[in-house]
């Protein structure tokens, strides 16, 4: 008996009446067993030769509308290019493909508006849920996060009553380690390039800045602070402008991109790193080991977070009624040649979280040598 004459579609696509024909099985057998809801052996095995035939590809909008999942996680981010997102995606990408789902990336620009914009189009759930890091908190955040339909993860800080998933770390712990160990190597007028105050990051850094000065009775003059961008051209620009008004014997910078910046603007104002100014970057991104000298930076646990906030998400996605999550991930210390002369990196953890919440336990202490 031969086959049926096939009627191509409309859109000249093979639909799911094509497959069936082809085997020449119901349409409704057809359907179960290409959406993974089995048949009898022989079935399956007509249905799935005939849709390789025809060159069958399933209808995944169609799929997400009866299963009111679309597959598909994002990630909303200030800057796709700084090492610290990147670092950030690739550990959430990994935790999102091992569920069989996609990860949509967004740059925001760090700008209040493309986020609570992406928070609003949420509305329309053309994502199972959503993973933001913003620098900038504000009312329009709260108020679209609480009123999201899909589960919604915050990596970096949010006022303690927020109802959100939330993976944190302690800024002001991490400038407080590089300020220790600034301090222990005998260095004293300490100056500090950081990003805008009027982010997060910026503005916790900068207090921490000054609360670890403090503690150490080191007294501060405001000429050693600086404030810039959280980039590589503004960090050299407020390094240079720091330097040339004052004389500093250490500079601490608010990430890895202002301490790239600063680094070459010490060595083109003449001045050695670190014999005359040690240097301490934050995020130990690849860009700390990839400069001359290598850069000791503070660790955040980019990758971590990440991981963490991926792994709440999904569990958020299978269980929306479990409660709020807040999380912490401990900083930590690498300490490398632009600090100390022939250094060794030693990974120094953070001490308890100063709230009482004890962090997410930090990596085993490694110790590894760096060339000269």
């Amino acid at each position: 008996m031969g086959r049926k004459r096939l009627q191509p579609p409309v859109d000249g696509r093979p639909t799911v009446h094509t497959v069936a024909a082809r085997a020449g099985v119901s349409i409704a057998s057809a359907s179960r067993v290409l959406n993974g809801r089995g048949g009898s052996a022989e079935t399956v095995r007509k249905v799935r030769e005939a849709a390789a035939e025809v060159g069958y590809v399933p209808n995944a909008i169609a799929r997400s509308l009866q299963s009111q999942r679309t597959g598909l996680v994002a990630l909303a981010v200030a800057d796709i290019g700084n090492p610290v997102y990147v670092a950030m995606m690739r550990a959430i990408e990994a935790v999102v493909a091992s569920s069989g789902r996609q990860l949509l990336v967004h740059a925001t620009g760090g700008q209040v508006a493309n986020e609570t914009d992406l928070l609003r189009r949420l509305a329309h759930r053309y994502v199972d849920g959503m993973i933001l890091s913003p620098i900038r908190i504000t009312d329009a955040h709260l108020g679209a996060l609480v009123d999201s339909p899909v589960p919604v993860v915050v990596v970096g800080q949010l006022p303690e009553e927020a109802p959100v998933d939330n993976v944190r770390t302690d800024s002001a712990a991490g400038v407080a380690l590089a300020v220790d160990h600034l301090v222990a190597a005998g260095r004293r007028r300490i100056g500090f390039v950081n990003g805008p105050l009027d982010t997060v990051p910026g503005a916790v850094r900068d207090a921490g800045f000054r609360a670890a000065l403090a503690r150490h009775g080191v007294a501060l003059d405001e000429r050693l602070v600086e404030v810039g961008d959280f980039q590589y051209a503004a960090g050299r620009d407020a390094a240079a402008r720091l330097i040339a008004r004052a004389d500093p014997d250490a500079l601490l910078c608010a990430n890895d991109l202002i301490a790239v910046g600063a680094l070459h603007a010490l060595l083109s104002a003449g001045r050695r790193v670190p014999e005359e100014v040690a240097l301490v970057g934050m995020d130990d991104t690849e860009l700390a080991q990839m400069a001359f000298p290598q850069l000791s930076s503070v660790s955040l646990g980019s990758a971590a977070r990440g991981r963490r906030a991926a792994e709440l998400l999904l569990e958020r996605i299978a269980d929306p009624s479990l409660p709020p999550r807040r999380e912490h991930v401990a900083p930590s210390l690498a300490v490398r040649a632009s600090s100390r002369p022939g250094a060794v990196v030693r990974h120094v953890p953070a001490p308890a979280h100063p709230g009482g919440t004890p962090p997410t336990p930090p990596a085993p202490v490694s110790v590894r040598e760096v060339l000269p």
